[in-house]
């Protein structure tokens, strides 16, 4: 992630869901990160997907207790980091 006037931030979470980082916590996270402007990518265990793509998410296969790193690139990326690991701090809204 990389460009001219752009700001990098990231931050680790922990998957506290019980079924690990799934097709429906994967969906949410996607929706999230679809409503900024910001590139999206999260890291797990030496695989980087794009926020954007589900399929991307899927291949990471964070199960419950995985800590993943959430990286946003761009003019809104401090309120992207901060509204996705939001999700894993509350569990989706929830979701198990």
């Amino acid at each position: 992630m990389e460009g001219a006037g752009r700001k990098g931030i990231s931050t680790q979470a922990e998957v506290l869901n019980g079924q690990g980082f799934h097709l429906r916590a994967a969906s949410e996270f996607v929706r999230v990160a679809s409503g900024f402007k910001s590139e999206v990518r999260i890291s797990y265990n030496g695989t980087t997907a794009r926020g954007d793509s589900i399929l991307d998410l899927l291949t990471l296969a964070a199960d419950r207790g995985a800590v993943v790193v959430i990286e946003a690139e761009g003019v809104d990326a401090g309120q992207a980091v901060e509204a996705l690991s939001g999700l894993f701090s509350t569990r989706f809204g929830g979701m198990e």
